[in-house]
């Protein structure tokens, strides 16, 4: 292809039509350097050549030969169509299934040489090898050939038709990553990466290929986190001196003893708030660890000092209840009472009176408040501030990416909202209850000092989790009426708001009743439980599309147990905080991922009261009967964390655009070792180096900053 550059439009270049140019729009593929970094996801090895007479069963190998015959057979189902060939080489003959490619009989003409690489495979009796790849001999035979994710019009065949003639532009990459480094790791030039990973000459320069790329991206990650730490600490704080006798009385007055992971979480928050570097620590605990009584400890501190503090939270519904929390929490004993104020888009209240917003805003900005409390309202442009020396910002992932961003800008430019006077910079701290694998933390959190809450507080009881299998529905509907007699409430959840929603895709084939049934809906279970099994309980619903009204009369209902079960989805998921309710049953259960259901599971325990949790599921997959126990056997969030991470990756976990994932091609996030080493690499790199005198790397850094998606 002449004239043809990095740069070069794909859709430009001849050999590729309009059905080809879709293909290509819906792989996100516009230039020739979107193609070299669209990684194949395997390969098929054709190097390795295995004689027929030497071929072991159950095992993938690679076989070389004539085609003998060929021929499509029809089957007694319409639409199967087999395909059964048998080839020769010098050793014997072996016989060859596909299934539904009826073009093959011609494709694989009488006499035609082949290379094959499948498993071969013992049925009835009969040695065959099903489903094979095939190249012909003509086609790069003998090579190890990349196989893509493929779309409707872009085969992998086709990919490397149109790959293999660009490869001598492979070169032509600027090669970002310092000297120093490739050297010291051995690592490969980029261009002869990017060439190999497509068209590997072996298995062993494969192998370099991946080293190189995957720790490209691990590198660019970790040095990205320590940019901004480094960026961030520039800027300065309010020190704020630690009071021995202030947090003791305040802690003596709580009706709950602090657990250990408490007591070590506040005191890293102390330390780091005694320095005039802003912190910028994630308090990372499981369901019911009791993080926001850390966060208030600081809070209260500084409000002792004369500054000011915001709590944000995602919803109004978890403002409201942080609001209605501390307030008890600050009121009780014989310490000062901190003043505090509530701001959402409707609520509007400061200590226990209701006020306009004008008079509340105006408090905020003489310093009347000193901990504020709020959603996404507490950082718009007319809230201001007279000293705001700390932020604490609940479930901060659950926040839009457009928030997140402006949380950030609120700290980080803090001139524009407050301490115009002063220009120090608010205290940051993060708080999370969905807990975070180690792996991730040390790929995402790099800038981030971290905290762990891990032990529940005193006297909470472990909730007791069943799989309930079908046949056993109506005993655990009884036992759910035994326990609701005695004052006892259940939230039930299920993962769609009405049937219907989903797609056909989307259902789940019930063998019971040999059809696809619709996924458990909240409309179609409320009706059910309220008219059917529990006609005698005052039932109610909950999802997103109710107005806001709706939702806080529900839950006020539920709170003073006129409610008996309520029927949601999942945005009880965090922030519901109601100890009577002890039953959590929920539908669809193999729907959502370990880390989802603990949380679910978290809404109820939230006393001394013994509670439960029913999983219910229509799946009769044995991998959905495995994770569904795991929840079942363990209660450690973290441990469910990991496992949700191995079967389901980071993605389908966490989100990639909500939740700051980078949008790695090559490297994984639970490679420990290689993390460890980007790293340390990147430690020593900001170390050493000013990153302004290598302009490739900066470049390549502001591009990467883009496309991972971090505020």
């Amino acid at each position: 292809m002449k004239n043809v550059r990095l740069s070069t439009k794909l859709n430009s270049l001849r050999k590729f039509d309009l059905k080809h140019k879709r293909a290509l729009e819906r792989l996100e593929l516009k230039t020739v350097s979107d193609l070299f970094f669209y990684f194949p996801f395997r390969y098929d090895d054709f190097s390795n050549i295995t004689l027929i007479k030497n071929l072991k069963i159950n095992e993938k190998q690679t076989i070389r030969g004539m085609i003998k015959s060929i021929k499509n057979k029809p089957t007694s189902k319409r639409w199967l169509t087999l395909t059964e060939a048998k080839i020769s080489d010098e050793s014997g003959d072996l016989k060859i299934v596909w299934f539904n490619q009826p073009y093959l009989e011609k494709y694989f003409r009488v006499g035609t040489f082949v290379t094959l690489n499948g498993k071969v495979e013992l049925n009835y009796n009969s040695v065959s090898m099903n489903s094979p790849a095939f190249e012909k001999f003509n086609d790069g035979s003998g090579k190890i050939l990349p196989v893509y994710s493929e779309t409707n019009g872009m085969s992998s065949k086709y990919l490397r038709f149109i790959l293999r003639p660009l490869l001598k532009l492979s070169d032509k990459f600027d090669d970002f990553l310092p000297e120093e480094i490739k050297e010291k790791l051995s690592l490969i030039n980029l261009g002869e990466a990017l060439k190999q990973i497509h068209f590997p000459d072996n298995l062993e320069i494969l192998k370099k290929a991946r080293l190189r790329l995957a720790f490209d991206e691990l590198f660019l990650l970790q040095l990205n986190n320590l940019l901004k730490k480094k960026k961030w600490q520039e800027n300065k704080a309010f020190k704020i001196k630690f009071n021995k006798d202030l947090i003791k009385k305040f802690v003596d007055s709580l009706p709950f003893k602090l657990t250990k992971d408490q007591k070590i979480s506040a005191w890293e928050i102390f330390l780091d708030l005694e320095k005039n570097k802003p912190m910028n620590r994630l308090l990372e605990g499981d369901v019911g660890s009791g993080k926001t009584v850390v966060a208030l400890m600081a809070m209260y501190l500084i409000a002792n000092q004369k500054k000011q503090s915001i709590l944000m939270a995602p919803t109004e519904i978890l403002a409201k209840q942080h609001f209605e929390t501390i307030q008890k929490l600050v009121a009780t004993g014989h310490c000062p009472v901190a003043t505090l104020a509530l701001l959402t888009r409707v609520d509007r209240k400061f200590n226990d009176k209701t006020v306009s917003k004008k008079i509340l805003l105006n408090k905020i900005k003489n310093g009347d408040v000193d901990i504020l409390i709020g959603t996404h309202a507490v950082i718009q442009e007319d809230v201001k501030f007279k000293n705001l020396a700390l932020t604490v910002i609940d479930e901060q992932h659950r926040f839009g990416v457009e928030q997140r961003a402006k949380l950030k800008k609120l700290n980080a430019v803090a001139t524009l909202h407050c301490n115009v006077s002063t220009k120090k910079t608010p205290h940051l701290l993060s708080m999370t209850a969905t807990p975070i694998p180690r792996t991730l933390a040390l790929g995402l959190y790099g800038d981030l000092d971290i905290s762990i809450l891990k032990e529940k507080p005193f006297g909470r009881k472990k909730i007791l989790t069943k799989l309930v299998a079908p046949y056993n529905r109506d005993k655990a509907y009884e036992f759910i009426r035994e326990k609701i007699k005695l004052g006892r409430q259940v939230f039930v959840v299920c993962p769609r708001i009405k049937a219907g929603e989903e797609k056909n895709d989307e259902k789940e084939f019930s063998p019971q009743n040999n059809q696809w049934d619709d996924v458990k809906a909240v409309e179609e279970e409320y009706e059910k439980l309220s008219k059917e099994i529990f006609p005698e309980f005052e039932i109610a619903m909950m999802h997103g599309k109710l107005k806001k009204e709706e939702k806080e009369k529900t839950l006020l209902k539920f709170k003073n147990n006129e409610v008996k079960i309520l029927v949601s989805t999942s945005v009880i998921e965090v922030g519901i905080d109601f100890p009577n309710a002890t039953i959590m049953m929920i539908e669809g259960a193999e729907r959502f991922g370990l880390s989802q259901l603990h949380q679910f599971r978290g809404r109820v325990g939230r006393s001394e009261k013994q509670s439960f949790c029913f999983l219910f599921s229509d799946s009769m997959s044995q991998k959905s009967y495995d994770r569904l126990m795991a929840l079942v056997d363990c209660d450690d969030g973290f441990v469910l964390a990991e496992k949700d991470l191995e079967l389901r990756g980071p993605g389908e976990v966490y989100g990639i655009r909500q939740s700051g994932l980078p949008d790695l091609k090559m490297a994984s996030l639970m490679d420990v070792n290689l993390l460890k080493l980007a790293k340390a690499e990147a430690e020593n790199f900001v170390a050493k180096n000013d990153i302004k005198k290598f302009p490739l790397l900066r470049e390549k850094m502001a591009d990467f900053d883009q496309i991972t998606h971090f505020e």
